[in-house]
């Protein structure tokens, strides 16, 4: 390493920046931001389903990053990033940090019943295997997966672009709802960045993807609710938490979460639902079919690129990060 201009560190190895296939608009806002050109990544499928990977790159003793969302299809997804990081560490890069937007299988993060893996340490020790350095994501759904991997885990949050979005909008009369109990942390830290009040939705889950709300803690009778959770997937939780805060005197419901699975019914249950308007970042790419009017994209592409340039210059990423 030598001495910068102004006393900064620069690196005696460039930064390279990768992106798979499942959110290069993502990548290539990161790109942007950082002012770095996007690394030309070969990948193709076989017709039998197996995929090829190829770094058009000289790596050697580069600072590489790949971005990667385990989103759907998400074992093709996932086989793609391991492919890429084996291809950048037999290929002699100096380090390797893997930046994954959404983790996928990172909701079986404990086991809850006999003969089940969990399957988020399982993700933890295959991506580990490969020989990263670093991994940069963004609110996991349990915090403590940081703690199945033996590498840093810089965990990044959304909040910060919901709460710039939602304080530009000038709401009255605020209440932060969390859709379970699980994420009351996450919605009280909310509330209290934007100055709103707190509920919670007490509900029963019989069985995975499947929902049932009991009741509502809290007062929302006259007020603008923000359901807030880390992501959205069939969509059952959420639009169930809607019709109960419309039946206990809500004015109207905002639906808010860092990550769009939006799988199977999904679409269909939000356009029919309550909900007036359903805020998601853009940590999965939306396909064109589920981008309806009522959700609205907010880039986290600042974020990450910010994270990515600290990173590589060595210096603290801890002040983007938004603790309860």
């Amino acid at each position: 390493m030598k001495q910068g201009a102004g006393g900064r560190v620069s690196k005696s190895y460039q930064q390279l920046i990768f992106s798979g296939e499942a959110n290069r608009p993502l990548a290539q806002e990161i790109c942007d931001y950082l002012d770095v050109r996007l690394g030309d990544a070969q990948i193709k499928t076989f017709s039998d389903g197996e995929i090829s990977v190829k770094l058009n790159e000289n790596v050697r003793g580069r600072d590489v990053f790949i971005i990667q969302p385990i989103s759907s299809p998400a074992n093709d997804n996932l086989m793609q990033l391991i492919l890429m990081m084996d291809a950048a560490r037999r290929a002699s890069a100096a380090r390797m940090t893997v930046v994954m937007p959404y983790y996928g299988y990172g909701r079986q993060d404990r086991k809850s019943e006999p003969r089940v893996p969990i399957s988020a340490r399982v993700m933890a020790d295959l991506l580990e295997s490969m020989g990263p350095n670093r991994l940069l994501c963004m609110d996991l759904h349990a915090d403590q997966i940081q703690g199945f991997f033996h590498i840093p885990v810089d965990h990044l949050y959304a909040a910060p672009v919901f709460v710039e979005y939602i304080k530009d909008k000038k709401l009255s009369d605020l209440v932060v709802v969390s859709p379970d109990s699980g994420g009351v942390e996450r919605a009280r830290f909310l509330a209290r960045q934007i100055g709103a009040g707190l509920a919670i939705i007490d509900k029963r889950r019989p069985q995975a993807n499947v929902s049932e709300v009991m009741h509502v803690i809290g007062e929302v009778e006259g007020k603008t609710c923000i359901l807030y959770d880390d992501m959205i997937d069939t969509a059952g939780t959420i639009t169930k938490a809607a019709t109960a805060l419309k039946n206990n005197g809500a004015t109207s419901v905002m639906a808010c979460a860092t990550h769009g699975v939006l799988s199977g019914p999904a679409i269909e249950r939000l356009q029919e639902s309550n909900i007036d308007e359903i805020i998601l970042s853009n940590t999965i790419d939306l396909p064109a079919e589920k981008r309806i009017d009522k959700i609205k994209s907010l880039s986290v592409a600042k974020l990450y690129g910010e994270a990515i340039r600290r990173i590589h210059n060595e210096e603290s990423v801890s002040s983007l990060f938004l603790n309860n």
